[in-house]
This record gives structure tokens, C-alpha cells and sequence, in this order.
């Protein structure tokens, strides 16, 4: 919902360089995905390779 919220505030920002139709497109995939997410129907998976770096990996949060 975030980055919904950015992209609607700053529309005007934006708006020169996308047409309606692009704009309208990618609020609505924004909004289907907070939908899937918040329905738990929807995962995000991150997958991570790095070298010399031999057993787990510790992301920083």
C-alpha cells in the first residue's frame, strides 16, 4: 500500500513521463498486489548467491 500511496502523491510529478494508460496500468497492478498480499495469497521469495562465502547467509534488516 506504500508504494501505492507514493505513486498516487506524486502523480503530477510523474505524469509527464508516462501516458494515462501506463499510469492507470501500473496503480492497478500495485493495487492487485497489496489485494494478493493482504489476502495471504501472494509470497515473495528472495533468493541470494554470493561467493567465498561459505555457509548461511545473514540478511541485514
Amino acid at each position: 500500500m506504500a508504494w501505492l500511496e507514493n505513486v498516487d502523491r506524486h502523480r503530477d510529478e510523474i505524469a509527464s513521463r508516462y501516458n494515462e494508460r501506463t499510469r492507470r496500468m501500473f496503480h492497478y497492478y500495485l493495487a492487485v498486489c497489496a489485494g494478493a498480499f493482504r489476502a495471504r495469497n501472494l509470497q515473495l521469495w528472495q533468493v541470494v548467491f554470493s561467493k567465498g562465502s561459505a555457509g548461511r547467509y545473514d540478511a541485514p534488516r
